[in-house]
Order: structure tokens, then sequence, then C-alpha cells
């Protein structure tokens, strides 16, 4: 039943969205009819969202490379596309977007990048503004859902009045806080149709010369409309200037509520005129925002003498409005709000250390492979987290699909060291993601390495999203599964083998014969995730505890699982029924026998 408010703010046609549901929204009544991406938190749920609107083709791509070319190949037919990826999903796009600048599109286009700062989920946080001055295309930075609203619609007029894709920053922030937005209606969609071009569109090195220089005359002439675009906007209050964009926007109002503002929404290119005349007209000029320097140096670029916040900035992780009050104090900012003021009974929240889930497939993966005391070279995945205590059994971990090329170079470099044995183990969605190119790889320069592909029928990490392997696209409908054994066989493996990580014993024995084979192998583990509905929706039998046998070995506790824990009283083992999947995998370690299903 809708709230009081829900049912105000729907009687006014507005509505209260994440910044990941009002990109959706906003991509619907722009008109956007096809939409593709990869999954990846911040950013997944705005295809998630999209794909529940009408007449919106949305699919999951393979990567994010494979996306923006399909998206590009559609925009050529004339409609508007949209990609959605996280911030280091750009840089396995960054081939074809570098050159997209050049060809131009026909149809809107626009990318949608979502940073990560402080890491919430990611292995880095990398400013991705760089890629706006990098590739020289323009750059969206909303505050809130409700410009995200109305900037992605902006940007589609701008990509096609431009002919050029359009960079649309959101934070994690932004992509998971709510606003209000106003309700609207579909756009017109347009009829698709292609007109051949040769030198637009191929970019052979006589054409790509020719588009480079109508590229920089596209810059000269947006770089005279950012000045007087609506989507920068100035606010006049006190003497101390603060130059910001994106959600930073929202910390600086909240901390220092009579400072003037300059807001930038179009970031790249930079409204130069507009910067300078705000820099001379205020006391004193700051830049404020997050991760790199990206506006401070331009701005000084400019010749404009920025003012030193009494505590320099760090360039490290999110900001808040009590990160932005603490650069300032009173002395050298009368703007500056007074400090927060702790309300009562608030305090710091218990640590929840990261954990597999319970029954989780991996986790008598991650438990062998200790035992075997093997080189784990690992991926991108919740399968992560077989690197943390009390399993520790992942020796590496640096980007989608590295996990396969770093173990052949691992093994190659210790040729002849008998004492160290390598693997690489990487998830289904990786592997199809990154994971096939370094295979091959390993069976042209004739390597050995054996690959264990997790295969637990979906991407788990960023909220149980189909890929190629799950046998669903993403708006459910059936689709063919690929079969990893068929195509390890076609690349040229011939050790191939599919067991169920449950049965330890047989993934132990198989992962050896595997190790020992003349040749590369791959082995894969299949067992469905556990919090998949088809799987959740099961009745097992849960895991018992005889007391008389329990000695407190804590044996049991080395695999980690959530659902086992320590009585405060007798110190031996308590299982908790409501969290036992009755996967079976404690029995297997427990010397006592005292737990059995």
């Amino acid at each position: 039943m809708a709230t009081r408010q829900e049912e105000r703010l729907i009687q006014e046609r507005k509505l209260l969205l994440s910044g990941n549901e009002a990109a959706a929204a906003a991509a619907w009544e722009a008109g956007v009819v096809y939409a593709t991406g990869y999954p990846g938190t911040p950013s997944t749920e705005i295809l998630e969202t999209l794909t529940t609107y009408p007449g919106v083709r949305c699919e999951w791509a393979p990567n994010e490379k494979v996306a923006l070319e399909v998206a590009a190949g559609a925009s050529l037919a004339g409609v508007r596309t949209l990609v959605a990826m996280k911030h280091v999903g750009l840089n396995v796009a960054a081939d074809p977007l570098m050159t997209l600048a050049y060809t131009g599109v026909c149809g809107g286009l626009v990318v949608i990048t979502a940073d990560d700062p402080s890491m919430h989920s990611s292995q880095n946080e990398q400013d991705n503004r760089n890629y706006a001055r990098f590739a020289k295309l323009p750059l969206f930075e909303p505050a809130d859902s409700s410009e995200v609203r109305s900037f992605l619609k902006e940007a589609y007029l701008l990509s096609e009045r431009y002919e050029l894709p359009v960079l649309f920053r959101m934070t994690t922030r932004l992509c998971h806080s709510k606003s209000v937005c106003q309700a609207g209606s579909r756009g017109e969609t347009k009829t698709p149709g292609y007109q051949k071009d040769f030198v637009r569109n191929v970019m052979v090195p006589a054409n790509a010369r020719v588009m480079r220089v109508k590229l920089e005359q596209k810059l000269g002439r947006l770089a005279g409309e950012v000045e007087s675009t609506g989507l920068n906007r100035l606010e006049r209050r006190g003497g101390t200037g603060i130059i910001t964009s994106g959600n930073v926007y929202n910390y600086v109002r909240e901390a220092l509520p009579k400072a003037s503002i300059l807001k930038l929404g179009i970031s790249w290119p930079l409204p130069r005129k507009a910067i300078r005349e705000f820099a001379a007209s205020v006391e004193r000029c700051y830049v404020v925002e997050e991760l790199d320097p990206f506006l401070e140096t331009e701005v000084r670029a400019l010749g404009i003498n920025l003012s030193e916040t009494p505590h320099p900035p760090s360039h490290i992780g999110e900001l808040s409005p009590e990160a932005v009050s603490a650069l300032f104090d009173e002395a050298s900012s009368p703007e500056a709000a007074p400090a927060a003021v702790e309300s009562p009974g608030t305090g710091e929240i218990a640590p929840r250390p990261p954990v597999l889930c319970p029954g989780c497939a991996h986790r008598g993966v991650f438990m062998t492979l200790k035992k075997m005391k093997l080189t784990v070279n690992g991926d991108i995945g919740c399968y992560t987290l077989g690197a943390l205590p009390p399993l520790e059994s992942m020796d590496t971990c640096l980007c989608m699909g590295a996990s396969i090329g770093m173990a052949y170079g691992l093994e190659r470099a210790l040729a002849g060291d008998n004492k160290t044995r390598v693997v690489a183990v990487i998830g289904d969605s990786t592997f199809l993601h990154s994971g096939i190119t370094p295979l091959l790889n390993i069976v042209y320069n004739g390597g050995r390495t054996t690959t264990i592909i997790l295969d637990n029928s979906t991407t788990a990490m960023t909220g149980h999203n189909e890929h190629p392997g799950s046998g669903r696209t993403l708006g459910g409908e059936p689709a063919p599964a690929l079969d990893y054994q068929a195509l390890a066989r076609a690349v040229g493996i011939r050790f191939v083998a599919t067991v169920d990580p449950y049965d330890v014993d047989l993934f132990r024995l198989t992962v050896e014969r595997a190790l020992e084979f003349d040749g590369p192998a791959v082995v894969v583990a299949r067992r469905p995730c556990v919090l998949l509905p088809q799987v959740r929706g099961t009745v097992k039998p849960k895991v018992r505890l005889d007391p008389e046998k329990c000695t407190g070995c804590g044996a049991c506790f080395r695999i980690g699982c959530p659902a086992l824990g320590q009585d405060e009283e007798t110190g031996k083992c308590r299982v908790n029924q409501a969290f036992c999947t009755g996967c079976g995998l404690c029995t297997t370690t427990c010397p006592c026998e005292a737990l059995e299903l």
C-alpha cells in the first residue's frame, strides 16, 4: 500500500526515484529504443529497471566493449541508444570509445559511467572524468535524481546536435540515493534507417585524419555552447566562491550554505569564460571535487589563482558534508556551517566482515585448494571472498579475466619449480566477459595451466544477472546456454571435466588429474548459486549436531560458514537452522563426526 507521501507525489505526477531508476525513466522518455551494458555495482539497476518499460530492447552484453560496439551499430541506424556500466567497465570499452569520437553517431548515444568513490564494491576508484578529456567527448554530471532525469534528455539532444557520443557520469551515492522527480511521457522514437558514408564510418588512416579535424571543429562549437547552457548554474551568496560539479554540489550546499557556487552540469568542455567571471567576482575561489583534481587542474591552467583550503583535500575516497566542512574553518570561510552535532544514541555500527553465503558452492572449492597448497590466481566476483579468512586461499585478484593470464605468466616464470603449483579460478560470467582470450593464449603458446571455472549459473555478485551461460536474457526470455566443456575443447583444451564442488573428494581428485595432465586443462565446478529462486525454493534436510560427539575443536569453523557458530557456554559448535542450507560441507570437515545430515 502506498504511503501518504507516495500518494501525494502520484497525484502531483511526481516520483521518488533513485538515480539509477531516474536514468531508466529518462532513457525511456527520451525515446531510447536499444540499451545494453554489463552488470556492475553501482550501475546494474539502470538496465534492470529500463527493461520493465515498453518499447525498449534491453540486453546484457558479454562485456562492456561488446556493449558499446553494439550500441554504436544501433546508433548507425539512426535510433537512440544507451550503454550503462560501472567505472572500470569503461576501461574495457575504451578501445571503441576513442574512435567512436571520430566517427561520431547518427542516433543519440549516451554512455553512463558509474564511478565508485571509496570503492564500496570495486577494485579501484578511478575518476572517469578523465576519459572525457582523453576521448574528447562532452561530459554531463547530474547532482540528484531530478537532474539525472532532465540532464539525460539534454544529453541525447546534444549527442545528435554534434553527432558525438556523450559521457554521463554518476557515482555510487547518486545511483542509490533517492529524490523527487517530475513524471514524464515517452518522446517520439526515430524510424531506423542507414546511410552509407565511407569517409565517416571506415576508420582507415586517410579517413581518420579527416574525421580528427572534424572532431576538433565540433569541440570548438561545443565549447561555445557550454558557456550559456542552463545546465551550469550560478548561485550568488557570500564572498567565498566554490566551483564544483555532480553530487559534490549537495555536500557543498549543506556544508557552506552562504557560499557562492558555480555548479557545472556539463563539466567538459569547461565553460572557461563563466569560470573566469565567477572567480573574478568572489573574494576567495575554491574548487571542491571528489577524487582527482580534474577541475582544479583545468581552472589553474586558465591562469586563475585559486585559494587553498586550510586543510588540503586528500583526493582519496568519497566526500560528505562533514568532509567538505573539514576542508574549511570559520576563520577562512565565514560561510561555513557550524559543525554538525551528533544525535544522541548514534554510534558506530558493529563491523560485519564479508563472507560467502551459507551453502555457497565456492566454499568447498577454496577449502580444497587451500588443503592442496596451490597458488591460486583469482578474479573479480563474489568468490573473491575466498581470499579472506578463514579460507585464505586466493593469491591474486587484479581485474576481470586476469586470473587466467596471470596464472599462465606465473607458471611460465616458475618453469622448473616443482614446489609451486598454479591454478586460475574464474567465475562463469567473468570467464565470458574476458576469460576466453587468455585461455586461447595458453593453448596457442603451448602452456599447461589449469583453469577452474566456477559455474553458478548467474552473475551473482551484482544481483543475480543473466549472462550467455545462464540460459536466459536480461528480459527473462529463454536463451541458449553456453556449453563450457564444448567451448574449451573448441579452443584446443584436451583435458576438460565438470564436477560438483559439493563433492569435495571428487573435486580434489579432478584438480589433481588436471595438474598432472601434460597440457592445459579446464575444470568446470558446476553448482547453481544457493540464492537463485529455483535453488532457494528446494527443501533440504538441515545439518544436525550431536553434542555428545562434539569436542569443540573448531575444525568446522575453518570453512567460514555463517550457519556455524560457537556456543558461549559450552564452547562447542552450534548450527543456526535458519541459515543452514543443507549443503553438508561441514560434515566433511568434522573429525569427530558430530555433524551429520
